[in-house]
């Protein structure tokens, strides 16, 4: 019987980054402890990435996929209409926060602990995943024929973003449960606003 071969040094490499960052923060984890985690030597990391903060930007390179497919999962999955989908991108955030391994949006978590530092190729990558969102969430609005799509996108991303922070400030993921129904009301807003005009 074959054995499964171990995936590649490069793959092992940002799965550690991913487990230790994500679970302690960028500037607590060391090249070393990844490089370990990896079961690895450093030299082979600095291999594959030339400095901690190529490691950082492909660290969270490798989770904005994943991330907006979430999104987008829970967006099609919920039931009702478009005021409900958006609602339940918050509602399911909620429930993911319930997790005892949640440490809020990873993407927030690094721009915190890089924020004297704007220049950083991380903070370029977190401040792109966050655009994709909102641009996403805009063409969802658009193809609704609502007026505006761009500034509500804007809106709705303000409240996501304000939901994860406020869930790491208190530990309740009754605010992102909050943040949803806000956005809902302002869905309805909008879509009552282009109907009256159609009419």
């Amino acid at each position: 019987m074959k054995t499964a071969s171990p995936p590649p040094a490069r793959d092992r490499i940002l799965d550690a980054a991913n487990s230790l960052f994500y679970a302690e923060g960028i500037r607590a984890v060391s090249v070393d402890a990844i490089a370990a985690k990896a079961g690895l030597t450093k030299k082979t990391l600095y291999y594959h990435f030339r400095s901690k903060d190529e490691l950082v930007a492909d660290y969270l390179a490798s989770r904005d996929q994943p991330n907006l497919l979430l999104f987008e999962e829970w967006f099609t999955n919920a039931e009702g209409g478009l005021p409900r989908k958006v609602e339940a991108i918050f509602t399911q955030l909620a429930i993911a926060a319930r997790h005892p391994k949640w440490r809020g949006c990873g993407f927030l978590r690094t721009a915190g602990e890089l924020a004297n530092l704007p220049g950083h190729p991380a903070m370029k990558v977190g401040a792109a995943h966050k655009k994709k969102f909102e641009a996403w969430i805009a063409g969802e609005f658009r193809n609704e024929g609502l007026h505006e799509p761009d500034a509500l996108a804007r809106h709705i991303v303000l409240l996501m973003d304000g939901a994860f922070s406020t869930m790491l400030v208190h530990r309740d993921p009754a605010y992102a449960e909050s943040a949803g129904q806000a956005a809902k009301a302002l869905v309805e807003l909008a879509l009552a606003a282009a109907s009256r005009s159609r009419s």
